[in-house]
């Protein structure tokens, strides 16, 4: 076992499962308390069970992150139950894959969308923000997506709740990086969870595994970059800070073309776009 975190508590949510259970695995066999949120307190318990079998020490807190009085209440319990916390991995998300056409009569898509995946990490960060100046050091991940970097269809609503994140977690380094504060946006590209693979089409589509996801929310947060990113995540934000016209005019019959050799790789039949 490495033990480069010893001494640390690490907070991740989503961790019942795919990436952020991973994460949490992975965050302990290097010596971290892993503190464990999701809603899921079945599957919570069967990751904790797993990491102290191996060895390690991990705690689960099974909370609804959309919930405000969860969240507030969650966020007492771990500042009692542990006296220093130095990273708060923001992990939990919802995703929906639907046309804006069709959300037209959906707003409830973007709340829900957004009391989870933004209200509900953003509530969870400000809970620990004291902590984190008191002790003069905090890190704050936050689990984000390649295609708010690049101009993506039919996730409008996932996408807009991690892109108004990113911007909160920006300025939380902005305001407190003299304070002891840094934060990590990890744009992950597609990643084989249970997320994903309520999308058929999906199946047939090369994805990054949630073992070798978790390594990059490992990576942010040990070495505490600034971003974790993939060369093409990097280069299409480049794209859309130069050209952004001509990129997100090229990019429509690329993912229109693409959806359609994945609908027949699937045998999956996708609406055309």
């Amino acid at each position: 076992m490495r033990t480069d975190l010893a001494g640390t508590t690490v907070v991740v949510t989503g961790a019942s499962g795919g990436i952020g259970a991973q994460a949490a695995r992975k965050l302990s066999r290097r010596g971290a308390t892993v503190c464990l949120l999701a809603r899921r307190e079945d599957e919570l318990d069967e990751v904790v069970g797993d990491i102290r079998s191996a060895g390690g020490t991990a705690i689960a807190y099974a909370v609804d992150l959309s919930d405000p009085a969860a969240t507030d209440d969650v966020v007492g319990r771990l500042l009692v139950d542990h006296p220093r916390i130095d990273t708060l991995v923001n992990n939990a998300a919802r995703s929906i894959r639907r046309p804006i056409t069709e959300s037209l009569d959906r707003m409830h898509d973007y709340e829900r969308t957004m009391a989870i995946n933004y209200f509900g990490a953003v509530r969870l960060t400000l809970g620990l923000v004291p902590r984190f100046v008191e002790q003069g050091r905090g890190h704050v991940v936050i689990s984000s997506s390649m295609s708010t970097q690049l101009p993506i269809p039919l996730f409008s609503a996932y996408l807009a709740s991690k892109a108004a994140l990113e911007s909160f977690t920006r300025s939380l380094s902005a305001e407190l990086g003299g304070e002891g504060v840094s934060t990590t946006v990890v744009h992950f590209p597609m990643v084989r969870t249970e997320m994903s693979g309520r999308t058929e089409i999906y199946q047939a589509m090369p994805m990054l595994s949630a073992d070798k996801a978790a390594d990059w929310l490992v990576k942010a947060v040990i070495d505490r970059p600034a971003r974790v990113t993939s060369l093409q995540g990097a280069a299409g934000e480049l794209g859309m800070a130069l050209l952004p016209g001509p990129v997100t005019s090229g990019m429509r019959p690329l993912f229109r073309g693409m959806d359609r050799l994945l609908a027949r790789r699937s045998g999956h039949q996708d609406k055309p776009r």
